[in-house]
C-alpha cells in the first residue's frame, strides 16, 4: 500500500559564486539544510570560454576526503583526471562517482571537443557523505556513460526516470553505495506521469532543472517551478509527479547516517581533529599527485 508523503518546504536554488564559476546552490542555505546523507547539490550551466584552451578551463586539481562527490552531466561533457590515474571524458546523460575516501586530487574540465558539441557544461555535483566506517577506504573512482545506466520507461513514453544508484520498481542502479542511496533524474513530456515508491526512512527530495511539474502528496498537488528543490517529510512512501511543461528533474532519496558532520572546504569528516589531519596529510602528499597529461578515455 503506498501512502503519500507531504512536502515539507520548496525553496528557490539561489546563485552563488564558486571561485568565478556561477551556480544555483539548492541546498544547504539559510532557507534549507544538509539533507542527509546528502550534503550538497549545486546546479551549473555555463558557457565555456572560447578565448583559454579547456586544458585551463573549469575546475583545476582539488582534494577531497571523507564523502562522494558525484557529477550528473545533462549537457556538454567533463574531463577527469586524479591522483589515481583516472582520466576520463563523459557526455552528456553519464555519470562520474567518486568515492573520495582517505583522500584523492582531481580535476574537473570541459571535453577538448565541447565547441564541437555545442560550447555548454550543464550538471548538478552531489555531495553525497560517507558513513565513519568508510572514510578512509581506498578512493574509488566510477564513470558511467548514458547508455550504461538503467532507466524505467513509461508504457505512453512519455517519462523516463534513470537509475544511478538504488533502486526503484526492482530496477537497481549502475552504482554501488556504502548504504541505501537512490540518485535518479528524469525527462517528463507535458502530461507525462510516474509514482516513485521509495522508503519511508529515508530522507528525499526533488530539484527541478527545467520545466514545471505537480507534485501530488499527502496535502493534495504542490507545483514546483525549475530551479526549486522540494524537500518532502518522512510521513509517507510514495509520491508522484506529473509534468505541466516538459521537464527534467533530478530527486535523491536516502537512509541518514545520523552521524556528526564536521566540514572545512574539500574535507568532510567527523570531529576537527580529522579535519586537521586531511589538511596534514594533504600538504605531506599522501593524497597523491595530479599532473594533468595523458590522452583520456571516452566513457
Amino acid at each position: 500500500m503506498t501512502n503519500y508523503r507531504s512536502v515539507q518546504q520548496i525553496i528557490h536554488a539561489e546563485m552563488i559564486d564558486m571561485g568565478g564559476f556561477p551556480v544555483r546552490q539548492a541546498f544547504p542555505s539559510n532557507k534549507a539544510g544538509q539533507i542527509d546523507p546528502f550534503l550538497l547539490l549545486h546546479h551549473a550551466k555555463v558557457k565555456v570560454p572560447t578565448h583559454i584552451p579547456t586544458s585551463k578551463a573549469g575546475v583545476g586539481p582539488h582534494p577531497h576526503r571523507g564523502f562522494s562527490p558525484v557529477t550528473f552531466i545533462f549537457e556538454g561533457g567533463v574531463h577527469h583526471q586524479d591522483s589515481r590515474g583516472n582520466n576520463n571524458i563523459v557526455y552528456e546523460g553519464g555519470i562520474q562517482w567518486m568515492n573520495a575516501g582517505m583522500g584523492i586530487i582531481h580535476s574537473e574540465r570541459p571535453p577538448h571537443n565541447i565547441q564541437e558539441i555545442g560550447g555548454v557544461q550543464e550538471i548538478i555535483q552531489l555531495w553525497v557523505n560517507t558513513p565513519a566506517a568508510h572514510k578512509l577506504d581506498q578512493p574509488q573512482y566510477i564513470p558511467a556513460a548514458k547508455n550504461e545506466i538503467p532507466f524505467i520507461e513509461t508504457a505512453d513514453g512519455l517519462a523516463r526516470v534513470n537509475l544511478i544508484s538504488g533502486e526503484l520498481n526492482g530496477v537497481k542502479g549502475v552504482i554501488p553505495t556504502f548504504t541505501e542511496v537512490n540518485t535518479f533524474t528524469g525527462t517528463f513530456q507535458k502530461g507525462g506521469s510516474f509514482e516513485f515508491v521509495i522508503p519511508q526512512a529515508h530522507n528525499a527530495f526533488i530539484y527541478l532543472l527545467s520545466g514545471e511539474i505537480s507534485i501530488e502528496t499527502a496535502a493534495g498537488a504542490e507545483s514546483i517551478k525549475s530551479n526549486y528543490i522540494a524537500v518532502f517529510n518522512n510521513d509517507g512512501n510514495a509520491f508522484s509527479i506529473t509534468a505541466t511543461e516538459d521537464a527534467r528533474i533530478f530527486i535523491g532519496s536516502g537512509l541518514p547516517l545520523n552521524e556528526p558532520i564536521a566540514a572545512h572546504g574539500p574535507f568532510v569528516m567527523n570531529n576537527q581533529t580529522e579535519i586537521l589531519e586531511a589538511f596534514r596529510d594533504y600538504q605531506l602528499g599522501k593524497m597523491g599527485v595530479l599532473i594533468e597529461d595523458g590522452e583520456p578515455v571516452e566513457v
